[in-house]
């Protein structure tokens, strides 16, 4: 029997927050995350391609201030704004990546002209814009990113040592009594901000993507794992995609994404056994906190993650998307 085509999707994973949520902040990530998924659902439902539904959810992830990437963006020391992304297709193992472009309202789209118009697979900084104005590709005033949650996170993180990741600043606010947004499901002291996704299409090819604004407050010019292909993403259709999210100098030194693809094709262990080696046994040995999203060549999913939350959730095409926050 045939697998059906399916998509996950991942905004972050952290520590559990309850005490001071709102009522109705999880509903707001469960409907982010489930209009996320509709939407890659339809286009792979269609026939379209694993490429084009991460595309769109990546996409859209980018367009929600929920998730720490395009609009919504954590800022680095300087109050700027650099984002990276990274793409790649498991049918020709072609990728494409850019990180810390200021002016790109959509990272994970420069991510894919990249793979689909140039003989590179990464470009950074100011080539990365100007290839970006060359195709064509929608930029936006650094303003555009910036909201009233990610600033106020950046004025609190200013006064400590070193960068705090994705909203890590939000608690720092709060105790000074300053008012930002509602507080999320999971505790943004303790929160690694990335979004991704991977699929599984009905020709029986795999894709992933990741995208990031980095972490607050963080020096600039620092790149995480997102844009690196093997660490925050990967895909081949003989084993399988992969998007993470967490400690990124981690993951970088654990080549996360590639170690799981790894696992599959030369122990021969199911995704599942390769996922949870990685996140549950390798990661911590040198502290790394997150998790990750991936689907195999059969069209099975797993989302592991090592801290208490992870935004999360799949779509198979004819049923219903699953959202989910908390183990």
């Amino acid at each position: 029997m045939k697998a059906q085509a399916v998509l996950a999707i991942h905004g972050g994973a952290g520590t559990i927050l309850r005490t001071t949520m709102q009522p109705d902040a999880e509903q707001r990530y469960h409907a982010a995350l489930h209009e996320v998924l509709s939407a890659g659902q339809q286009i792979l439902a269609d026939g379209g391609s694993a490429l084009d539904a991460v595309s769109e959810a990546v996409r859209r992830l980018e367009d929600c201030p929920l998730f720490n990437a395009g609009h919504g963006a954590v800022l680095t020391a300087d109050g700027t704004h650099e984002l990276d992304a990274s793409i790649m297709d498991g049918r020709t193992l072609e990728a494409g990546a850019i990180s810390c472009v200021k002016h790109v309202r959509n990272p994970i789209l420069l991510a894919r002209r990249v793979m689909d118009h140039s003989e590179h697979v990464m470009f950074t900084g100011g080539g990365a814009e100007a290839f970006a104005q060359a195709q064509g590709i929608e930029m936006v005033e650094s303003g555009y990113f910036r909201t009233e949650a990610r600033y106020q996170q950046w004025l609190a993180a200013r006064g400590q040592a070193g960068m705090l990741l994705d909203h890590d600043a939000q608690t720092l606010a709060a105790q000074a009594g300053v008012e930002v947004l509602p507080h999320e499901p999971l505790d943004p002291n303790r929160k690694f901000g990335t979004v991704g996704a991977v699929a599984f299409d009905s020709h029986g090819h795999l894709a992933a993507a990741t995208s990031t604004g980095g972490v607050t407050n963080k020096q600039v010019g620092r790149v995480g794992d997102a844009p690196l292909i093997g660490a925050g993403c990967y895909a081949n259709d003989a084993t399988c995609a992969v998007s993470t999210t967490g400690s990124g100098e981690m993951f970088m030194r654990m080549v996360v994404a590639y170690d799981v693809s790894a696992q599959i094709e030369y122990r021969g262990v199911s995704l599942e056994q390769a996922a949870a080696d990685v996140v549950m046994n390798k990661l911590p040995r040198i502290g790394g906190r997150g998790g990750l999203i991936a689907v195999d060549a059969q069209g099975n999913v797993t989302l592991p993650f090592n801290t208490e939350g992870m935004y999360r959730g799949y779509a198979r095409v004819g049923t219903a998307p699953v959202t989910a926050i908390y183990r």
